[in-house]
Order: structure tokens, then sequence, then C-alpha cells
């Protein structure tokens, strides 16, 4: 099945460089400043996430880019999937597996990643049509262990981890065959957004590109 929920240019490009920032925006006034760093790190996509009041507004700038492929995350409510795809978001992650979050991708025709944490998720996940699916919290639940034992009886499922992953276990968990990216937010710390150390986010981003690419090839 071909529809909004595996749509495949979206969530290839999503997961291109094999890494997905997942910022926290509080302030507005990070926003071009943090999209400017990502893109010239090569690292042009955004999970920001619907924690803050800034976020949808957040979403909007970056939409309106066009050079930041942009999506919402921790959405956990099918008003959310609205207020997302209306700002502009391209593709939707959740937490956890909705079923209404799900209805309402759909629906509004953008690519969602749910979260699942246990096999009966992932065959929930796959009843419903997708095969891109974000593991959460990766670490919690046992990180690379984890990954590897759910590729045994879903070979054909991709995942994106997200959930304790920095630079120094990033790599254990991208040489794993059925990992099409990861979610962190290492380097787009909220301390480094607040600081305005972008610099730093730019370098950041940079050695995750670059360590994904070593991976990858």
């Amino acid at each position: 099945m071909t529809d909004a929920l595996s749509s495949p240019d979206v969530l290839e490009a999503v997961c291109a460089r094999r890494v997905v920032p997942v910022v926290v925006v509080d302030e507005l006034g990070i926003v071009e400043p943090l999209a400017d760093a990502l893109v010239d790190a090569g690292l042009p996509v955004a999970e920001v996430t619907f924690r803050t009041r800034a976020a949808q507004e957040a979403i909007a700038v970056l939409a309106q880019r066009g050079d930041v492929l942009v999506g919402a995350g921790t959405v956990t409510h099918p008003a959310q999937v609205d207020v997302a795809a209306d700002a502009g978001a391209r593709f939707i992650v959740s937490p956890g597996l909705s079923a209404g979050v799900v209805a309402r991708c759909r629906e509004r025709g953008v690519p969602v990643i749910p979260g699942v944490a246990t096999p009966s998720e992932v065959m929930a996940a796959v009843e419903l049509g997708i095969a891109l699916l974000k593991l959460f919290p990766a670490e919690g639940l046992g990180g690379v262990a984890m990954v590897q034992a759910l590729a045994g009886p879903f070979p054909d499922v991709r995942r994106v981890p997200t959930g304790g992953i920095g630079a120094a276990n990033a790599v254990e968990y991208l040489a794993v065959p059925t990992v099409a990216a990861i979610g962190g937010s290492w380097m787009v710390a909220r301390p480094l957004l607040a600081a305005g150390d972008f610099d730093e986010v730019r370098r950041l981003a940079r050695e995750a590109v670059a360590s994904a690419a070593a991976v990858t090839a």
C-alpha cells in the first residue's frame, strides 16, 4: 500500500542523513540561526517537538524557509496533527502508537512515524500499513540489544531509535541493518540553543553527519 503513511519521498528524505535532530524550541529567536547551522552542517531536517508553546510557529518558520525538512514530534492527539500540518509540517512523529493519530495523518496526507516499544506494537503498526517505526525510549528499552532482538521477527520493518542516543553511542545504533536513522538532540541541546552557541550546533551536526556517512559507506 502506498499512501501518506508510507510516502517514500518524504520518509526517505527524513532518513537520508540517517540522523534526525529532535528540537525543543523555547524561543522563536533561535529558529533562524538554528536552521542556518543545520543547513550549513549538511543536516537540513528537524523534528520540532510539541512540548512548548513556540512549537507551532517554529514549524511554520522552518516550513517557510524551504531548505529544511521540518516535522512535528511528540504528537499524541489527532488534533495536534491538524495543528502541525496547518503549520507546514511535512511529517509527524509520535512517542507511541495511536490509531487516531495514524488515521488523522492518513486523512491529512502526512506521513507518520509512530513510536513502539514492544513486539505487539510493531505488529499493530504493520497491520496499519506502517513499516518505518520509532523505537522509544531506545536506551530505556535495552538499547542496541533491543533493536537487534526486534530485527529477528521483523526484518522488513525499519526503525528510528530515539531516546538516550548521543554522540557516544550513535554509531552502534546506525550499524544495525534495520535502523534507517536515529533521532537525537545532542547536537541541538536546549542549553546550546539557550546560549546561542550555534557554532557548536554546527560542529556537532557536521560531526554526526560524518559519523553516519562512515557507517553507511
